[in-house]
């Protein structure tokens, strides 16, 4: 099986001013079009992967020294095709619903707390990663960060909605500033309904 780029969900510059034309193109165009077409390289060939979904791919690869870069590569794939689907133009607090947000009021105490912790998970995650929103094992809301390419799927996470803070994600537009990026993501991009269909699922 070889894996296509997913078409984005909306045009190039429909973010902006939060993101860039020039940072979709760069970000979807040459980062996740290069997994995309890495991941095929790695996997072309190898009967034991052969017509798995990506899903599958990152299960059986994942914490496998063997399969390390083809880990990376299917997990940045699936990473990068749900953060596009986590943001949408106009997004933000005015897309939650009342039912969405008593469940955030009950697990992180009001969404004042849920966006600092939000935004304090961003801001500590060292180095290239994602900050996501998930459904714990308990069936709570948690905010949980992964490194480079790792998911919150493979350690029985449900993810619900991402930030990409890797530096691809935002420096042509945000140059080192990460908080505000961070910020304009919770206040003016993120797509709750998008979170509301995933709890669903």
């Amino acid at each position: 099986m070889s894996f296509s780029l997913p078409k984005l969900p909306y045009t190039p510059d429909s973010l902006e001013p939060y993101i860039s034309k020039e940072t979709i193109f760069v970000h979807y165009e040459k980062h996740h079009k290069g997994y995309v077409t890495n991941l095929n390289k790695l996997i072309k060939n190898d009967i034991s992967l052969d017509n798995l979904s990506l899903e599958e791919l990152m299960f059986k690869t994942y914490d496998n020294e063997k399969y390390t870069s083809v880990f990376n590569n299917a997990a940045q794939v699936w990473n990068h095709s749900f953060y596009w689907k986590s943001i949408t133009k106009n997004g933000g607090t005015k897309l939650i619903s009342e039912s969405l947000m008593s469940r955030i009021n009950d697990d992180f105490g009001d969404f004042n707390k849920f966006r600092e912790n939000f935004i304090n998970t961003s801001m500590s995650q060292f180095g290239s990663g994602w900050v996501w929103l998930v459904l714990n094992k308990n069936n709570s809301l948690e905010i949980v960060s992964t490194s480079n390419a790792s998911n919150p799927l493979v350690t029985g996470l449900k993810p619900l909605l991402t930030c990409d803070v890797w530096e691809h994600a935002y420096y042509i537009d945000y140059n080192n500033r990460r908080l505000e990026y961070v910020n304009n993501f919770i206040d003016n991009l993120a797509d709750w309904t998008f979170v509301e269909r995933n709890i669903l699922l």
